[in-house]
């Protein structure tokens, strides 16, 4: 089983029993493994620490990029620039959990229409996917540990 939908219904969501370091590192991988590079990193805890003098859990933002992807949809839709990168978010649960949650590209339907931009969509959620269903196969919650057992 891979990502589920989140609450927002805008995400894409997984619960991993990890560290946050633990799993922003296997989510870097996981990403890669699917042909997403990072083009931009936001680490929501610091800068909230910085700007407003704030402290809230770790977590950061990854600006996921599979270029050949972005190409096509910048062909179709020059428009759709404005939703790049794909955002994928690692938040700290507590010490031991954390969240990560992908913008749904099929939420880009609403805003972009067409043959390409779906097919796009598709394949970007379809990797996304994949990344997630391979970060809960190799970091399993001991629920899951149980039901496999």
């Amino acid at each position: 089983m891979g990502a589920s939908p989140s609450a927002a219904g805008y995400t894409l969501a997984l619960t991993l029993p990890l560290p946050y370091d633990r799993a922003v590192a296997a989510v870097r991988e996981a990403l890669a493994d699917q042909g997403f590079g990072i083009l931009t990193e936001i680490d929501l805890a610091s800068t909230m620490k910085e700007k407003l003098g704030e402290d809230i859990a770790p977590q950061v933002i990854l600006g996921a990029c599979r270029p050949p992807l972005a190409y096509r949809a910048l062909q179709a839709d020059p428009s759709v620039a404005a939703m790049l990168p794909c955002n994928v978010v690692v938040r700290s649960l507590d010490a031991t959990t954390s969240k990560v949650e992908a913008f749904d590209p099929d939420a880009m339907l609403s805003f972009s229409t067409g043959q390409a931009i779906t097919e796009v969509a598709a394949d970007a959620k379809q990797r996304l996917e994949e990344t997630l269903t391979a970060l809960r196969t190799a970091h399993p919650t001991a629920e899951e540990e149980s039901r496999r057992a």
